[in-house]
Parts: structure tokens; sequence; C-alpha cells
């Protein structure tokens, strides 16, 4: 890694940034509906492969100009045109719109964090059916053999979804999840478990198909020591939406509050509140 004559580093071009993306929602102050009840945050954290990684957060509603934020945090860790910048987000279309603007040279690929943590409720609404259904059976001192059967299959099949998408294989993801849409007259006719289970499932053909562009091979890039998870950024939303910002302090804020104590926080975490007040008050150097 080198040094421009302004004293920023520079990244070498075949050196990568790779930026995580995640959103926080806070309570906000102005609330006049439930609906109006909280604003999002988008926070993450921007990391070379060599040298710091740095915060950044915004509230999605107020800042103007987001991605000239994220830009110049990025070429403040040295980002040269044509960098390769790859960025890992949860897929929402706020967050995925944002990369478009960076870097014509960036990767955008959905976090396989946020696809595992949504086949894990699925497979335990499954297990939950499977209990609830073998209760009614004991009750009823009835043997529903086959439909427990069809049920477990579904969890089998959830499994299956989740190898076809660690391997990239959208197609035969979405294949198999509209297989278990088409098995619901299967299921037990009545209960919450059921409803929840099939809109889940629904639902989450939904998030693959929006984001089936930006699903690579998780299992390569792994074993090749790749990005695949926004764990990173995940650690970075917990500190910038600190203590007194989550929904547990019962505090309300209103959406520039917020996003100025977030610069602040950000500032902070990247150790640059010093440089940025002596920039704004010279008199503080000495």
């Amino acid at each position: 890694m080198g040094a421009s004559e302004s004293g920023i580093c520079c990244l070498r071009r075949d050196q990568r940034l790779i930026v995580g993306l995640d959103g926080g929602f806070i309570h906000s102050k102005d609330q006049k509906s439930r609906g109006e009840g909280w604003f999002e945050v988008i926070a993450g954290k921007s990391m070379p492969e060599e040298g710091a990684a740095k915060c950044f957060a915004y509230v999605q509603s107020y800042d103007t100009k987001p991605k000239r934020r994220l830009f110049e945090l990025m070429k403040s860790q040295g980002l040269q045109a044509n960098q390769q910048v790859i960025f890992l987000s949860d897929g929402a279309d706020d967050v995925r719109e944002l990369p478009l603007y960076l870097s014509p040279e960036s990767e955008h690929w959905l976090d396989w964090f946020h696809v595992a943590m949504r086949l894990r409720v699925m497979g335990q609404m499954a297990k939950g059916l499977v209990n609830e259904q073998n209760m009614t059976s004991a009750q009823e001192s009835l043997t529903e053999a086959g439909e427990e059967l069809d049920t477990v299959d579904i969890g089998k099949q959830l499994e299956r979804v989740k190898w076809f998408l660690w391997h990239g294989n959208v197609v035969r993801a979405l294949d198999t999840m509209e297989d278990i849409e088409d098995q619901r007259d299967l299921l037990p006719q009545d209960g919450e478990s059921r409803k929840k289970l099939l809109k889940a499932v629904r639902e989450f053909r939904g998030y693959i198909e929006a984001n089936q562009n930006f699903i690579p091979n998780y299992g390569d890039r792994y074993r090749h020591g790749e990005k695949i998870s926004t764990a990173f950024a995940e650690s970075a939303v917990n500190q910038v939406v600190s203590k007194r910002m989550v929904k547990k302090q019962q505090m309300r804020w209103t959406e520039s509050g917020a996003h100025n104590l977030l610069q602040v926080r950000t500032k902070v975490l990247n150790d640059q509140l010093r440089e940025t007040l002596v920039r704004w008050y010279p008199g503080m150097q000495n």
C-alpha cells in the first residue's frame, strides 16, 4: 500500500474493498401513527484487504447524499479509479441501489447471513407444525402417518433449498419452493402454524426472485476465502446504533438528531473525531 502526496493511503489496483451494508430501526419522536413509529438507519463497514476498517451510517429518509457519503469514506481508504469493490447487503431495494453509483468495477452479492437466517426460521416453523399435528393426532387417538410424513418432507425440502442456494443454483431453489407451495393441501387445513409457514415460504420465494442476479456460488467463494456474510457489518450496526438508540431505552429521536449523532458516533469509531474538529477549529491543533 502506497501513499499519495496528500498523505492518504492508496490501495493497489489488485486489492479489494469489501463493504457490508445493513439496516436498523430507531424509535421516532414524531410518531403520528403506528406505522410512523420507527425510521430506518443504514449502517455498515468498509474493509480494505490491508489497513483499518471504517464505519459509516446515515438516516435513510434524512440524508440527501448517502452515495457521496460512502464514496468519500472509501476514497479516504485509498479507493482508486476502477478499484474492485465487493458489496454485501440484505438485498433491500434502497440498500441494493447504493453500490451501483459508486464503482464501475464493483460486485454486489446477497448476504448469506440473511438467507440462512430466513431458512432457519422456516425450518423451525416446519418443526412446530409437525409437533402441532402430532399432538392433535394423539388427542384424537388417530395416526395421521401420511400427513406427518409430508410435513416432515417440507423440512427436508427447505434443506434442499438451502443446499441449492449455497451452490448458487437459484433455478432449482425456486422450483423446490414452488413444490412446497404446491403441497399446501397436504398440510393441516387449520391453525396459525400452517398460515405462518406458507406465508414465510411465499415471501422468501419473492425475496430470492428479486435478488437472483445477486446470488453467487457461496460455497465456491467460501472455499476460496472470500467474504459471503455481513457479520462484520452486523457488528458495525450494533456499534453505531448504540445502546441509547435501541428500543429498550425507550428514547425517541428526530431524524435530524439521530443522523447527526450517528455522524459523531462513526467519527469516534473511526478515530477521526479530533481530526475533524481540528479541521473545523484550527486553534485546537496546539
